[in-house]
């Protein structure tokens, strides 16, 4: 992908994932800008996965040199901080070059995930009543069942889904295809979809084979699929800022807790490398520390 098509998905992270301002939105954006027009001005012309330490170097010393202060220094560093965890999350880079550098420090971003009752609260909150909400139903489950990115939902075929054998068929980043088991909850809820709601549709020719549909009978959209989560939330009453990603992250998380084999949650999630798939493993201990210090006699006792 190019930095044009980077700079789009990363725009609609912070909105609709990390629910930042349109001002904070355009900060973030604008920072990022000047990294590509280091990039331009030195001449190394390279996509966001290639970005090296090396570049970054550069590009620190090139805005001490055009006179930025070190508070705004400070806030643009930051920024591309952000920027090259976001590509880690989305599996496109295995290394993070901003690795090294020390000023400010952000630490490991832990992304927000939902506990067992949150996630239940979000079923709950779907009206069943309307046309559309088994739909919703089968998507949720789906989401949370199998981990899946939200661009494998929307793309996801019918005929990619095993219903006897109980797997998916996911064709993922790079066009790399890989196969995810599915619970039983999904299988029932997307084949009653399928009978209820999807079955009375004028389907388009193009689309016969999409599972998920939009009221259009066109197949649904990456946006509708995030307002759908947003709305589900709010309705649960849940606080967190979530996105269709967060069942992702809480079906990781999820299967860590419970004593999932890290190699193997690697796998149906279609990471790359074991390094992005361990960041649950920080989402985890995170968990247990928190237990312990909610829990633990010693740490409710006064001194």
């Amino acid at each position: 992908m190019s930095w044009t098509s980077w700079k789009k998905s990363y725009k609609a992270y912070l909105k609709l994932e990390r629910g930042l301002s349109p001002n904070s939105v355009a900060a973030y954006l604008h920072d990022l800008d000047k990294l590509v027009q280091y990039l331009d001005f030195s001449q190394r012309h390279r996509p966001p996965q290639e970005v090296s330490r090396y570049d970054l170097d550069g590009f620190l010393g090139w805005i001490n040199e055009i006179g930025i202060g070190s508070k705004s220094q400070a806030r643009i560093i930051s920024g591309i901080k952000s920027f090259f965890i976001y590509l880690q999350l989305e599996d496109a880079r295995k290394d993070d070059p901003c690795e090294h550098i020390s000023t400010p420090s952000l630490g490991v971003y832990l992304p927000e995930v939902l506990n067992k009752e949150e996630v239940t609260a979000v079923i709950r909150s779907i009206d069943l009543s309307l046309p559309q909400g088994q739909r919703n139903r089968a998507m949720i489950e789906t989401l949370y069942g199998c981990g899946l990115r939200v661009s494998e939902l929307i793309n996801l075929k019918i005929s990619n889904i095993y219903f006897d054998e109980g797997f998916l068929r996911v064709e993922g980043k790079g066009s790399k295809e890989r196969i995810v088991p599915v619970n039983s909850q999904a299988l029932k809820h997307i084949t009653i979809y399928r009978k209820d709601y999807r079955s009375h549709q004028k389907i388009d020719k193009h689309d016969e084979d999409t599972l998920f549909l939009s009221r259009k009978n066109r197949q649904i959209s990456r946006n509708m699929v995030f307002y759908i989560v947003k709305d589900l939330a709010q309705k649960a009453g849940i606080k967190k800022i979530i996105s269709p990603h967060t069942f992702r992250h809480t079906f990781a998380t999820h299967l860590v807790e419970n004593g999932a084999d890290l190699r193997a949650v690697q796998a149906m999630l279609g990471h790359e490398s074991i390094t992005t798939t361990e960041i649950y493993t920080h989402i985890t201990n995170e968990y247990l520390r928190d237990n312990i210090m909610r829990f633990h006699p010693r740490n409710r006792e006064k001194v």
